[in-house]
């Protein structure tokens, strides 16, 4: 590629052809702040549309400052990042945005975490002088079951436009309006419950203002706790584990399994489950499933249904609902897991306390902002009384650590309570992109031959290459699988499937890079993809290390068939643990 030299702040340095004035000075080390960019480089995407104009710099030659992010580098061009215009026009723009920005910075969810906050203490801002004859843009409010969306906050840097648009492919959000009115919105400027909105809450972690927030039960929860009727457990999804200590300083990739239960027992629940015992009993009825579907594909039935999809992700789920209703009959009925898991401690676990219904209040702890969705779906709940009462995410999690004094690194390791606390190691890579589909082919291997499987590890169903495709043998029977994580992913794949272009068993989609590790209730990674790879090898790591690795054989999941469901399929688990899709499409 064709170099060329620049100076900036009077060090040359040598660039690629094309490289824009922020990629150059940050290769000699020069941090110029950014608010309204964003380079998600595991997905080669940059969002520069140079529009906050936080990034401006002299360039010797032009009369205006020229903002870093969007303009590219030539021949001979001598670049000024931090001399006293630059620093001033800087301020000036801060103080500007910060003028139609609402003060509540003290009660904003975002409080801390938030990148105009940052900026604002970093420029030293310490009053906004206020614009002649301007009044602030006022908005309404919108809220959904799983976000919050204010666009007072919102400074039209564009960042969930792009996740949503060009990553994720939804079309959820665009641009509206022009000048100080011009804001991000739903599209036709619905409500996000109206909008295509999948809530996979990918535009809540990228946006640097507030303006997107999760919808956060933690308040009801600690009321819940405090309640003396009440009994109250908790289950705490694969991801979590591998991602959690972040917020406390620990090393991406650092699994805190036994701290985690430490922590929540710590918080006052009654009983600390894993959703992982649930993503083993998952394994038994959509892997039921799958065998069968392909049993009778293989002796000659003309209308099955082939290939099977996964359920597991609600924001795959809402996106499948939208975009490809006439395909409601392809993806396996079973729950996800947070919903098994719901359904068997309302009906089973209750029964086993000798607690009401209505008196057992299920927590879960998720990666995935779309979980808060999930679990208020009418078809998740009993006579108005919810299989999962509230759904809080990864971040909130250490939030209530944190607000509770709770010194977690000092924290000895736990065990997670029975019998909802047992699984293998099929359940953890649950987090992973891939891992549904292989803990699936684990025990589907199995029934299906009849033998015992000596290679554990499907590495060819591994990986975070955006769409994969792999062939598992089943002792002469070709299994073939597609595997896409993030939306856009998904589209192409589903596109392909309707066009005849693939041909396949089973499809595992997840909406989010790296599946649930990349989560958007999962602690910040701004598209980084080593923490994204740290987290991948951490769930597979702990699987690695676990006694039981095939979900038929967690001796809880078959004691739970002997003594209540009767066997994968049944009525009775039809009932509780499979579910029904609608067509939510909107024109």
């Amino acid at each position: 590629m064709e170099k060329i030299k620049i100076t900036i702040d009077n060090t040359e340095v040598e660039v690629s052809k094309g490289a824009t004035i922020y990629h150059a000075a940050k290769q000699i080390g020069i941090d110029i702040p950014v608010l309204c960019y964003l380079n998600l480089e595991h997905l080669n995407i940059e969002n520069r549309p140079g529009g906050c104009r936080i990034c401006v710099v002299e360039v010797e030659g032009r009369r205006n400052l020229a903002p870093s992010c969007s303009t590219e580098c030539t021949p001979g061009m001598v670049v000024h990042t931090h001399n006293l215009r630059v620093m001033n026009a800087r301020k000036t723009v801060l103080e500007l945005i910060l003028s139609d920005h609402p003060k509540e910075c003290l009660v904003c969810s975002s409080s801390g975490q938030c990148d105009l906050q940052k900026l604002s203490q970093m420029m030293g801002i310490r009053e906004i002088h206020a614009v002649e004859n301007a009044e602030m843009s006022t908005y309404r409010k919108d809220f959904s079951p799983a976000l919050r969306r204010d666009m007072d906050k919102c400074i039209m840097c564009r960042r969930c436009e792009t996740i949503c648009n060009d990553v994720q492919t939804v079309g959820a959000l665009s641009a509206v309006n022009r000048g100080f009115m011009s804001v991000v919105a739903p599209a036709f400027e619905q409500d996000l419950v109206d909008s295509p909105c999948t809530f996979c809450g990918q535009c809540v972690a990228v946006c640097p203002t507030g303006a997107l927030t999760p919808f956060d039960d933690t308040a009801k929860v600690i009321r819940a706790l405090s309640d003396p009727s009440k009994t109250v457990i908790v289950q705490t999804a694969p991801a979590v584990r591998a991602a959690l200590g972040e917020e406390f300083g620990l090393e991406p990739g650092t699994l805190v399994t036994g701290k985690m239960v430490a922590a929540l027992r710590s918080l006052g629940f009654d009983k600390v489950f894993d959703t992982d015992f649930a993503a083993d009993l998952t394994i038994m009825e959509e892997g039921t499933e799958l065998l069968d579907r392909i049993g009778r594909y293989l002796s000659g039935e003309k209308d099955v249904k082939l290939p099977i999809l996964t359920s597991c992700c609600p924001a795959w789920v809402n996106f499948f609902e939208e975009y490809y209703p006439d395909m409601l009959d392809i993806p396996s009925t079973a729950r996800s897991p947070q919903q098994m898991f719901g359904a068997i401690a309302k009906n089973y676990y209750a029964d086993l306390l000798k607690v009401k219904r209505e008196d057992l209040v299920v927590v879960s702890v998720m990666p995935c902002l779309a979980k808060k969705y999930e679990c208020q779906r009418e078809e998740f709940s009993t006579n108005g009384n919810r299989d999962v009462d509230f759904s809080i995410s990864t971040r909130e999690l250490a939030s209530l650590i944190k607000s509770c004094n709770i010194n977690f690194d000092s924290l000895t390791e736990e065990e997670f309570d029975q019998p909802l606390g047992e699984s293998t190691g099929a359940a953890v890579i649950f987090g992973a992109t891939g891992g549904v589909i292989e803990a699936a082919v684990r025990t589907a291997y199995e029934l299906f031959t009849g033998k015992k499987l000596e290679k554990i590890d499907f590495k060819e169903l591994r990986g975070l290459d955006g769409i994969r495709m792999a062939t598992v043998d089943f002792n002469g029977t070709p299994i073939h699988i597609g595997i896409a994580h993030q939306l856009g992913n998904a589209r192409k794949l589903l596109d392909g499937i309707r066009s005849g272009m693939y041909n396949f068993h089973a499809i595992e989609i997840m909406a989010c890079p790296g599946g649930c590790i990349g989560g958007a209730g999962q602690p910040l990674h701004h598209g980084h993809s080593d923490i994204i790879k740290a987290r991948f090898d951490a769930i597979y790591r702990e699987d690695s290390q676990k006694k039981i690795r095939k979900s038929h054989e967690n001796p809880f999941i078959i004691k739970l068939y002997e003594e209540f469901l009767g066997h994968p399929l049944s009525e009775k688990s039809h009932h509780l643990l499979h579910t029904h899709y609608f067509d939510k499409h909107k024109k």
